[in-house]
Protein backbone atom coordinates (compact mmCIF):
# COMPACT_ATOMS: atom_id res chain seq x y z
CA UNK A 1 0.00 0.00 0.00
CA UNK A 2 2.90 2.47 1.09
CA UNK A 3 4.78 1.16 -2.11
CA UNK A 4 1.50 2.66 -4.01
CA UNK A 5 1.32 5.57 -2.83
CA UNK A 6 5.17 6.08 -3.10
CA UNK A 7 4.80 5.31 -6.80
CA UNK A 8 1.26 7.54 -7.52
CA UNK A 9 3.50 10.46 -5.46
CA UNK A 10 6.58 10.09 -8.36
CA UNK A 11 3.91 10.16 -11.08
CA UNK A 12 1.96 12.73 -9.79
CA UNK A 13 5.24 14.92 -9.59
CA UNK A 14 6.51 13.79 -12.76
CA UNK A 15 2.98 15.00 -14.72
CA UNK A 16 3.71 18.17 -13.01
CA UNK A 17 7.23 18.81 -14.00
CA UNK A 18 6.33 18.14 -17.51
CA UNK A 19 3.54 20.29 -16.99
CA UNK A 20 5.76 23.03 -15.81
CA UNK A 21 8.27 22.59 -18.51
CA UNK A 22 5.78 22.36 -21.09
CA UNK A 23 3.88 25.72 -19.77
CA UNK A 24 7.60 27.23 -19.60
CA UNK A 25 8.80 29.88 -22.60
CA UNK A 26 11.99 29.66 -24.51
CA UNK A 27 11.26 33.63 -25.76
CA UNK A 28 13.04 33.65 -29.17
CA UNK A 29 10.10 36.33 -30.04
CA UNK A 30 8.89 38.48 -28.85
CA UNK A 31 5.66 40.60 -29.20
CA UNK A 32 6.32 44.46 -28.03
CA UNK A 33 3.73 46.84 -27.85
CA UNK A 34 4.42 50.82 -28.44
CA UNK A 35 2.49 53.75 -28.84
CA UNK A 36 4.04 54.98 -32.04
CA UNK A 37 2.81 58.63 -30.96
CA UNK A 38 5.17 59.84 -28.18
CA UNK A 39 8.06 61.77 -29.50
CA UNK A 40 11.32 61.49 -28.38
CA UNK A 41 10.46 57.81 -27.02
CA UNK A 42 8.81 56.98 -29.96
CA UNK A 43 6.94 58.31 -33.20
CA UNK A 44 5.86 56.98 -36.78
CA UNK A 45 8.13 59.01 -39.26
CA UNK A 46 6.14 60.54 -42.44
CA UNK A 47 7.11 57.30 -44.22
CA UNK A 48 5.31 55.24 -41.25
CA UNK A 49 7.93 53.81 -39.63
CA UNK A 50 8.89 53.65 -35.89
CA UNK A 51 11.51 55.97 -34.66
CA UNK A 52 12.51 57.24 -31.23
CA UNK A 53 14.81 56.45 -28.28
CA UNK A 54 12.82 53.55 -27.22
CA UNK A 55 12.90 52.06 -30.82
CA UNK A 56 17.14 52.39 -30.82
CA UNK A 57 16.68 50.93 -27.57
CA UNK A 58 15.03 48.04 -28.20
CA UNK A 59 16.91 47.11 -31.09
CA UNK A 60 20.27 47.30 -28.57
CA UNK A 61 18.44 45.50 -25.85
CA UNK A 62 16.88 43.04 -27.67
CA UNK A 63 20.15 41.60 -29.61
CA UNK A 64 21.78 41.71 -25.98
CA UNK A 65 18.36 39.14 -24.91
CA UNK A 66 19.12 37.31 -27.73
CA UNK A 67 15.73 37.51 -28.83
CA UNK A 68 13.53 38.43 -31.96
CA UNK A 69 11.97 41.97 -31.35
CA UNK A 70 8.49 42.32 -33.05
CA UNK A 71 7.47 46.09 -32.43
CA UNK A 72 3.13 46.50 -32.89
CA UNK A 73 2.17 50.12 -32.22
CA UNK A 74 -1.38 50.62 -30.61
CA UNK A 75 -3.20 53.45 -28.97
CA UNK A 76 -1.90 54.21 -25.01
CA UNK A 77 -5.03 53.68 -23.50
CA UNK A 78 -5.12 50.50 -25.49
CA UNK A 79 -1.56 48.82 -24.19
CA UNK A 80 -2.17 47.10 -20.72
CA UNK A 81 -5.22 44.98 -22.10
CA UNK A 82 -4.03 44.16 -25.14
CA UNK A 83 -0.52 43.05 -23.49
CA UNK A 84 -2.78 41.40 -20.59
CA UNK A 85 -4.77 39.91 -23.66
CA UNK A 86 -1.74 38.11 -25.30
CA UNK A 87 -1.51 40.46 -27.91
CA UNK A 88 2.10 41.62 -26.80
CA UNK A 89 4.37 40.38 -24.44
CA UNK A 90 6.04 43.52 -23.02
CA UNK A 91 5.14 47.08 -23.27
CA UNK A 92 7.64 49.93 -24.07
CA UNK A 93 7.50 53.23 -22.43
CA UNK A 94 5.64 52.49 -19.50
CA UNK A 95 6.34 54.40 -16.23
CA UNK A 96 6.12 52.16 -13.14
CA UNK A 97 4.13 53.48 -10.31
CA UNK A 98 1.80 51.07 -7.03
CA UNK A 99 -1.11 51.66 -9.72
CA UNK A 100 -0.05 49.60 -12.32
CA UNK A 101 2.36 47.35 -9.90
CA UNK A 102 -1.46 45.85 -9.32
CA UNK A 103 -2.13 44.69 -12.99
CA UNK A 104 1.68 44.10 -14.87
CA UNK A 105 5.12 43.15 -14.08
CA UNK A 106 7.93 45.75 -15.02
CA UNK A 107 11.62 44.92 -15.71
CA UNK A 108 14.33 47.60 -14.69
CA UNK A 109 13.73 51.01 -15.00
CA UNK A 110 15.56 51.54 -18.64
CA UNK A 111 15.41 55.19 -18.35
CA UNK A 112 15.02 57.83 -15.19
CA UNK A 113 12.43 61.13 -16.14
CA UNK A 114 10.78 63.95 -14.86
CA UNK A 115 7.53 66.00 -15.30
CA UNK A 116 6.50 68.62 -15.65
CA UNK A 117 3.63 71.94 -17.15
CA UNK A 118 3.32 73.07 -20.33
CA UNK A 119 2.01 76.56 -21.30
CA UNK A 120 1.64 79.25 -24.21
CA UNK A 121 3.78 81.97 -23.99
CA UNK A 122 1.24 84.67 -24.33
CA UNK A 123 -1.59 82.30 -22.31
CA UNK A 124 -3.32 82.90 -18.96
CA UNK A 125 -0.81 81.38 -16.84
CA UNK A 126 2.31 83.07 -16.52
CA UNK A 127 5.62 81.37 -14.70
CA UNK A 128 5.26 78.66 -12.28
CA UNK A 129 7.46 78.56 -9.37
CA UNK A 130 11.04 76.34 -9.77
CA UNK A 131 10.66 76.58 -13.30
CA UNK A 132 14.12 74.51 -14.72
CA UNK A 133 14.59 73.40 -11.09
CA UNK A 134 14.15 69.86 -10.04
CA UNK A 135 11.58 68.65 -7.39
CA UNK A 136 11.15 65.39 -5.65
CA UNK A 137 7.57 65.10 -4.40
CA UNK A 138 8.83 62.52 -1.97
CA UNK A 139 10.35 65.20 0.51
CA UNK A 140 7.42 66.46 1.17
CA UNK A 141 8.73 69.09 3.42
CA UNK A 142 10.59 71.13 0.25
CA UNK A 143 7.48 70.13 -2.21
CA UNK A 144 4.13 70.93 -0.36
CA UNK A 145 4.88 74.56 0.10
CA UNK A 146 6.07 74.66 -3.97
CA UNK A 147 2.86 72.59 -5.00
CA UNK A 148 0.48 74.21 -2.61
CA UNK A 149 2.05 77.99 -4.25
CA UNK A 150 0.88 76.21 -7.80
CA UNK A 151 -2.38 74.93 -6.72
CA UNK A 152 -3.28 78.89 -5.94
CA UNK A 153 -1.98 80.14 -9.57
CA UNK A 154 -3.50 77.26 -11.14
CA UNK A 155 -7.22 77.76 -9.76
CA UNK A 156 -9.60 77.66 -12.05
CA UNK A 157 -7.68 76.61 -15.21
CA UNK A 158 -8.51 74.17 -17.04
CA UNK A 159 -4.96 71.65 -17.28
CA UNK A 160 -4.80 68.99 -20.09
CA UNK A 161 -3.28 65.49 -19.39
CA UNK A 162 -2.89 62.18 -21.56
CA UNK A 163 -5.43 60.09 -20.97
CA UNK A 164 -4.38 56.91 -18.33
CA UNK A 165 -0.92 58.33 -17.27
CA UNK A 166 0.95 59.10 -14.11
CA UNK A 167 0.75 62.27 -14.72
CA UNK A 168 -3.07 62.60 -15.02
CA UNK A 169 -3.01 60.81 -11.89
CA UNK A 170 -1.04 63.34 -10.19
CA UNK A 171 -2.94 66.21 -11.61
CA UNK A 172 -6.40 64.62 -9.86
CA UNK A 173 -4.23 63.91 -6.96
CA UNK A 174 -2.58 67.99 -5.85
CA UNK A 175 -5.12 70.06 -7.91
CA UNK A 176 -8.29 67.93 -8.80
CA UNK A 177 -10.45 70.32 -6.65
CA UNK A 178 -9.04 73.37 -7.84
CA UNK A 179 -8.89 72.91 -11.69
CA UNK A 180 -10.73 71.39 -14.82
CA UNK A 181 -9.23 68.05 -16.06
CA UNK A 182 -9.30 67.83 -19.44
CA UNK A 183 -8.12 64.27 -20.70
CA UNK A 184 -6.40 63.80 -24.08
CA UNK A 185 -5.48 60.14 -25.88
CA UNK A 186 -1.84 61.57 -26.86
CA UNK A 187 0.10 64.47 -25.88
CA UNK A 188 0.08 65.97 -29.84
CA UNK A 189 -4.24 66.82 -29.95
CA UNK A 190 -3.16 68.25 -26.34
CA UNK A 191 -0.50 70.41 -27.37
CA UNK A 192 -3.11 71.95 -30.22
CA UNK A 193 -5.48 72.80 -27.76
CA UNK A 194 -3.16 74.69 -26.11
CA UNK A 195 -1.77 76.75 -29.55
CA UNK A 196 -5.39 77.42 -30.32
CA UNK A 197 -6.13 78.89 -26.54
CA UNK A 198 -8.55 76.11 -25.92
CA UNK A 199 -6.31 75.21 -22.83
CA UNK A 200 -4.66 76.34 -20.27
CA UNK A 201 -1.98 74.73 -19.68
CA UNK A 202 -0.15 71.03 -19.81
CA UNK A 203 1.47 68.38 -17.74
CA UNK A 204 3.66 65.82 -19.56
CA UNK A 205 7.15 63.68 -19.37
CA UNK A 206 9.61 66.67 -19.39
CA UNK A 207 11.45 64.79 -22.11
CA UNK A 208 8.43 65.26 -24.40
CA UNK A 209 8.25 68.51 -23.86
CA UNK A 210 12.06 69.19 -24.36
CA UNK A 211 11.84 67.62 -27.28
CA UNK A 212 8.80 68.84 -28.35
CA UNK A 213 9.51 72.75 -27.75
CA UNK A 214 12.63 72.13 -30.04
CA UNK A 215 10.95 71.81 -32.75
CA UNK A 216 9.84 74.22 -35.97
CA UNK A 217 6.25 75.17 -35.23
CA UNK A 218 6.32 74.81 -31.16
CA UNK A 219 7.83 78.45 -30.34
CA UNK A 220 4.71 79.59 -28.79
CA UNK A 221 4.55 76.92 -25.91
CA UNK A 222 6.77 77.16 -23.03
CA UNK A 223 7.60 74.54 -20.22
CA UNK A 224 7.22 76.22 -16.81
CA UNK A 225 7.54 75.02 -13.36
CA UNK A 226 9.58 72.22 -11.73
CA UNK A 227 10.69 69.42 -13.03
CA UNK A 228 8.98 67.15 -11.17
CA UNK A 229 9.47 63.06 -9.76
CA UNK A 230 8.19 61.34 -6.90
CA UNK A 231 4.80 60.24 -5.35
CA UNK A 232 2.78 59.01 -7.60
CA UNK A 233 4.64 59.99 -10.92
CA UNK A 234 5.84 57.40 -12.83
CA UNK A 235 8.91 59.08 -14.14
CA UNK A 236 11.36 55.33 -13.67
CA UNK A 237 10.55 53.76 -17.19
CA UNK A 238 10.72 50.47 -18.08
CA UNK A 239 8.86 47.91 -19.65
CA UNK A 240 5.42 45.89 -18.78
CA UNK A 241 4.73 42.29 -19.18
CA UNK A 242 2.26 40.05 -17.59
CA UNK A 243 2.51 38.77 -14.23
CA UNK A 244 4.52 35.98 -13.40
CA UNK A 245 6.80 35.71 -16.66
CA UNK A 246 9.82 35.82 -14.49
CA UNK A 247 12.15 33.88 -17.82
CA UNK A 248 11.14 37.13 -19.65
CA UNK A 249 11.81 39.52 -16.75
CA UNK A 250 15.18 37.59 -16.16
CA UNK A 251 16.45 37.91 -19.75
CA UNK A 252 15.42 41.64 -20.24
CA UNK A 253 16.45 42.97 -16.62
CA UNK A 254 19.97 41.61 -17.51
CA UNK A 255 19.68 42.92 -21.21
CA UNK A 256 18.79 46.54 -19.51
CA UNK A 257 21.52 46.73 -17.00
CA UNK A 258 24.39 45.29 -19.07
CA UNK A 259 22.84 48.49 -21.98
CA UNK A 260 23.15 51.01 -18.99
CA UNK A 261 26.74 49.77 -18.09
CA UNK A 262 27.89 50.02 -21.56
CA UNK A 263 27.12 53.56 -21.73
CA UNK A 264 24.24 52.59 -24.27
CA UNK A 265 21.58 54.55 -22.46
CA UNK A 266 23.14 57.76 -21.83
CA UNK A 267 24.09 57.98 -25.40
CA UNK A 268 20.54 57.27 -26.98
CA UNK A 269 18.99 58.90 -24.84
CA UNK A 270 21.35 62.30 -24.99
CA UNK A 271 20.52 62.20 -28.82
CA UNK A 272 17.11 62.04 -28.55
CA UNK A 273 16.08 64.36 -25.88
CA UNK A 274 19.55 65.98 -24.76
CA UNK A 275 19.11 64.42 -21.62
CA UNK A 276 21.16 61.32 -20.05
CA UNK A 277 18.13 59.28 -18.51
CA UNK A 278 20.14 56.57 -17.55
CA UNK A 279 18.77 54.95 -14.28
CA UNK A 280 20.62 54.14 -11.04
CA UNK A 281 19.96 50.68 -9.81
CA UNK A 282 21.96 51.09 -6.08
Amino acid sequence: MKRNAWISAILLSSIALAASTAAAKDWTHVRVGIEGAFPPWNALDAKGQLSGFDVDLIKDICARAKVECELQTGEWTSLIPSLNAGKFDLVMTLGINEKRKKVVDFTVPYASGVATFLIARDGPVAELPMTGERLNLNDKQKAEPVMAEIGKRLEGKTIGVVQSTSQEQLINAYFGDAVTVRTYKSSGERDLDIKAGRLDAGFDSGVYGTKMLAEPGNETLAMTGPLVKGAMLATEVAMGMRKGEVELKAKFDEAIKQAAADGVIRALSTKWSKLDLTPSYQ
